[in-house]
């Protein structure tokens, strides 16, 4: 069963790809494409003739590849049942024997805990409603097989991550859900801005994986192994042995510093993946592919990975206190920039793309403190609400012509209610209104980040409630910009406004009930003390002095009252400037230009890496090219030597000209010159 989990969704990319590849093959046969095709062919072929093969295979890709996601996510569930709410103990399940280099060895096993099962639902789901949401946003793009082959093929490799038992497996599903980020970003490849954002992803997660292969590295020389039991089996004793040592980055480092090291590296790419400061910078401009991909990448796939990776490998991280300190510190630098610049961004799908940032934030608090269980279960939450929110903005931007900018929008929860209903269930969700899966979840962060013992816990704490705060503001201005005061776009635009089809609209109502009833159906078994342990089944490792989850039961009041509070403030606030007084923010913000565009422009990130990077790069790039390329090898290399040969040829071809006399002369003049050769060679 578990395999089937895994190796559908690569079926359904394999025949989507297939499909693929035989629609083009029918729209342009062999030694003849469209461009060279006559116009009276394609007019006695006829439009519907020509369109025919697409729209066939367009049905059976969206058909195949929905089915094996639905097969993959129900055969999720019941092994979640089987396993985290069941008596069954973690097992593996061998696929296949794939690497074996001198002493290293990996083969393809499926790791199946609790945390496995957590992941396999949350991607499954979140996927199969992903992909039958797509019916009906891409209904109209000539390339869906394409684009349905792509999601198939992230959702496997995401599965084959999640679902790893050594180091390698981890890191081909790492790389795999890269790869396919970068296709589904950048799948509306005419457009610059969708080819710009897809290399920035590509280009800046790189930087991360960097870290992580080191990371990898170097857990091989302290372990002598990439498997995962034997490294978990010996951390601990690592951790104390000063005899193991690692040599990096020119210098010797032993016991608890190692794995700080090991630890530091690996969370690097976590930083990359999940669009941590300052690897952050990639996850806004995804913006740029079709809103299903950011469903998909910004709710529970790709963006989660990091977090998953954190706490697969907690029996590392709980023996290096430095280590998770910089997590606290990063997670919470993350959580409290991201929700700053979401209160001024105009664009729908920027400000839940910064949204999601920002609550990746408090995933790696939680991680940082040791609270495991609980940066999983606002992963679970999470995944639900804003995949809601993404495919909610999907169908607003659907019914307003593509329009994404939401000071072109307004007054539209009359036009598209089940819409309006279903961003406001998101919305309150993510704000952490009581008894919302975001309050069980985001609230329990909050207060873990106040036990927390290591030393940025209490500055967590601070940044993760005003961000709390800033989240609850942008995520009703979001709401209020959106469907409620005065219609800002044009007649003709709002005459065109109408809710999306049934097919767009069921996967909400799934999702709606996922962020409703999530939190309060599952949040004894993930983070009671005793259920918690009953649950994980030892899928998630706290070391004996880590009583986190116990001690969050036991906060002041007024640490449980702080986000209750944060959540209300930003509301009213929200409520002022967007309803009440809508002129407010423009006085204010030109009142406050300064910060205005600060917070506008991202804080300066990409015009400071832009700086630092990408102008050298590019500078050292065209030196290269006209100093190196044309100026040396065009002149000496293979360039060069092919440009004198057609000189020189050029210049003996003058002399077959045609005329006898000119041949008699050439003998005659070789003659004399192997006359005069042998007799002095004589």
């Amino acid at each position: 069963m578990y395999t089937a989990i895994v190796f559908l969704p690569l079926l359904g990319a394999i025949l989507a790809g297939l499909i693929t590849m035989a629609g083009a093959q029918a729209r342009h046969p062999v030694g003849q494409t469209s461009e060279r095709r006559s116009l009276r062919d394609r007019h006695a072929e006829g439009d519907d003739h020509h369109h025919a093969p697409a729209a066939a295979g367009s049905r059976a890709a969206e058909i195949i590849t929905c089915a094996l996601l639905i097969l993959s996510a129900i055969l999720s569930w019941v092994g979640f049942f089987d396993v985290a709410m069941g008596e069954r103990q973690g097992f593996t399940v061998p696929v296949m024997t794939w690497v074996q280099s001198g002493g290293m060895s990996a083969d393809w096993t499926l790791r199946i805990d609790s945390l496995t099962a957590v992941m396999l639902v949350v991607v499954t789901t979140v996927s199969a409603v992903v992909h039958v949401y797509s019916i009906g946003y891409m209904a109209h793009d000539p390339h869906r097989p394409r684009f349905f082959a792509y999601l198939s093929f992230f959702t496997f490799s995401m599965l084959a991550l999640v679902t790893a038992d050594n180091l390698l497996q981890m890191f081909f599903g790492w790389e795999g859900v890269g790869l396919a980020s970068y296709l589904l970003i950048g799948f509306w490849y005419q457009r610059p801005a969708a080819n710009a954002a897809s290399i920035k992803a590509f280009v800046v997660n790189r930087v991360g994986d960097f870290g992580f292969m080191l990371g990898i590295f170097g857990l091989f020389v302290l372990f002598g192994s990439i498997n995962f039991d034997t490294i978990f089996a010996n951390a601990e004793a690592l951790a104390s042995d000063q005899s193991a040592t690692l040599n990096m980055f020119g210098t010797v480092w032993s016991g608890e510093t190692a794995l700080t090291v090991v630890c530091l590296l690996l969370f690097m790419g976590a930083m990359g993946k999940s669009a941590q400061v300052p690897l952050h910078t990639w996850l806004p401009d995804a913006m740029e592919g079709p809103t299903p991909v950011s469903a998909l990448i910004h709710a529970a796939t790709m963006v989660t990975a990091g977090v998953f990776m954190v706490a697969r490998l907690s029996p590392i991280f709980e023996f290096s206190i430095s280590a998770l300190t910089v997590v606290t510190f990063i997670g919470a630098v993350t959580a409290f920039f991201a929700a700053t610049v979401g209160l001024v961004q105009n664009d729908i799908k920027r400000v839940i793309a910064y949204s999601t940032c920002s609550q990746l934030g408090y995933m790696f608090v939680a991680l940082g403190v040791g609270a495991y269980p609980i940066a999983i279960f606002h992963l679970f939450t999470h995944a639900f609400f804003k995949a809601l929110l993404f495919l909610g903005a999907g169908s607003v931007i659907h019914s307003v012509s593509d329009e994404q900018d939401m000071r072109k929008m307004g007054g539209l929860w009359r036009k598209i209610p089940v819409t309006y209903v279903m961003m406001l269930v998101g919305t309150l969700a993510l704000t952490g209104f009581p008894m919302t899966a975001g309050y069980f979840s985001k609230d329990a962060i909050i207060e873990a980040s106040f036990m927390g013992h290591n030393g940025m816990a209490g500055f967590a704490f601070v940044l993760l409630t005003v961000a709390a705060a800033f989240t609850s503001f942008y995520s009703w201005r979001l709401i209020f910009m959106t469907f409620h005061g005065r219609p800002r776009a044009s007649t003709e635009v709002m005459n065109h406004v109408h809710e999306s089809s049934a097919v767009m609209l069921v996967p909400l109502f799934v999702l709606a009930a996922g962020a409703l009833f999530g939190g309060i159906l599952c949040s004894a078994a993930f983070i009671a003390p005793e259920e918690s342990a009953e649950f994980w089944k030892g899928a998630l490792y706290a070391a004996q002095d880590n009583h986190i989850i116990e001690e969050i039961h036991h906060v002041p009041g007024w640490v449980k009252l702080a986000p209750f509070v944060a959540m209300v403030g930003g509301f009213l606030v929200a409520l002022f400037f967007y309803i009440l007084r809508p002129e407010t923010p423009k006085t204010l913000a030109r009142q406050m230009g300064s910060l205005y565009r600060f917070l506008l422009n991202k804080w300066y990130f990409d015009e400071l890496y832009n700086a630092m990077f990408v102008r050298p790069a590019f500078a050292f790039g065209r030196f290269l090219w006209h100093r190196g390329d044309e100026g040396t090898i065009d002149r000496l290399g293979p360039d060069g030597i092919s440009a004198r040969v057609v000189d020189i040829t050029g210049r003996v071809v003058r002399l077959q000209s045609g005329y006898l006399y000119h041949y008699a002369f050439v003998m005659l003049i070789g003659v004399a010159l192997l006359v005069t050769w042998m007799m002095f060679a004589g």
